[in-house]
């Protein structure tokens, strides 16, 4: 079995294009399965790469809850304007596709007699051809059937009356004695705003902190029966929320308002502090640095006081040591030693007669 050496692989694999590689001898048929894995791998990261600038779409559920057996249902997945086959997945499994043309920006897919077949979590994933890519999975819509031989929940509101901006709201949830999960519905939310696991009698505790006016609105609830996961009771009776835009106490604005002025207020005095205590320290600063700069310019050498001293020049047998290191150097040739002079003796002549 022939096979091509080590240089010559080498040399083809890095110099020769894609399909010379393709009619390469008999000989060097062992590059195929190199350059085939290399085609593979580079049509994946091509493939990964365009699913991360591919937009995200979104699937939404029409009616969004309460849909009992034999309803008509509608799921909506939402993507760019681009043509594209869109793929439903039910419980992470291949459902349905459609196709999608260019300048559409939804696909419905719709269940005009709703099964316990169609129960489920979907998701909703597009591809276009045009470059090739596939875009990342849309997040989850449960489709859950409401069973009406469950009782609806009971609901309560605490406190009833309206309430003001920044007020704590209770609503209050329970099953009838069934046990499962207990949510909590609000009119125009496609999902349960919150959900949690009743407590010994079946009760169930949601808390709105500070509410505001966003939170205004029709609250219901629902529970799912034990071991039903997709199966729910029907919606309960409603409570209303309404909220009115201000303070929850008495002159609340206004304390709101003085503190915020306080630390507006306090950050701006330790602000003007800091900067104070900069400048000063930099003046000081400087100030100090031209008091050396002053020093050193005014100082001048001082000559040692033996220099200070008057000797002249032609006397210097009875100089010190130290006045003769002293004695700046002459230029002028050394005068000629003096001639010595005569002593002089002085003596007292008197003239005239006897005394």
């Amino acid at each position: 079995m022939s096979s091509c050496p080590k240089a010559e692989l080498a040399g083809a694999f890095w110099s020769l294009p894609v399909p010379t590689a393709v009619s390469l001898s008999p000989s060097c048929s062992c590059l195929m399965a190199p350059m085939a894995l290399a085609l593979i791998l580079g049509s994946c990261l091509v493939a990964v790469s365009r699913a991360k600038h591919l937009p995200r779409p979104s699937l939404s559920l029409h009616p969004s809850q309460g849909v009992s057996l034999g309803d008509s249902v509608t799921l909506r997945c939402h993507l760019p304007s681009l043509a594209a086959r869109v793929m439903l997945y039910q419980n992470r499994q291949w459902r349905t596709e459609k196709e999608k043309e260019k300048g559409q920006t939804t696909v419905e897919f719709s269940f005009l007699n709703t099964k316990w077949t169609d129960m489920g979590v979907y998701q909703c994933q597009y591809r276009v051809l045009d470059p090739p890519g596939t875009s990342e999975i849309s997040d989850p819509v449960e489709l859950l059937v409401t069973d009406p031989s469950y009782p609806q929940p009971g609901i309560s509101l605490s406190p009833e009356e309206q309430v003001r901006t920044g007020t704590n709201v209770t609503i209050q949830c329970w099953n009838q004695g069934y046990q499962g999960t207990i949510f909590l519905h609000k009119d125009g939310h496609s999902a349960p705003v919150q959900r949690q696991d009743p407590d010994g009698i079946g009760t169930a505790t949601f808390t709105l902190f500070g509410v505001t006016p966003a939170d205004a609105g029709t609250y219901r609830c629902s529970y799912r029966p034990g071991g039903s996961y997709f199966l729910s009771s029907p919606l309960g009776d409603n409570v209303t929320l309404k909220v009115t835009p201000g303070p929850a106490h008495p002159g609340g604005t206004e304390q709101l308002h003085g503190n915020m002025l306080a630390a507006v207020a306090g950050g701006c005095a330790a602000t003007l502090v800091f900067i104070l205590v900069l400048i000063i320290f930099f003046l000081l600063a400087a100030r100090r640095r031209r008091m050396w700069t002053d020093e050193s310019h005014d100082a001048s050498p001082r000559m040692p006081e033996a220099v200070l001293l008057q000797v002249p020049p032609s006397d210097s047998e009875s100089l010190t040591y130290v006045e003769l290191q002293a004695e700046p150097p002459s230029t002028r040739p050394p005068a000629p030693p003096a001639s010595p002079q005569p002593s002089v003796i002085y003596a007292q002549v008197r003239t005239g007669g006897p005394r």
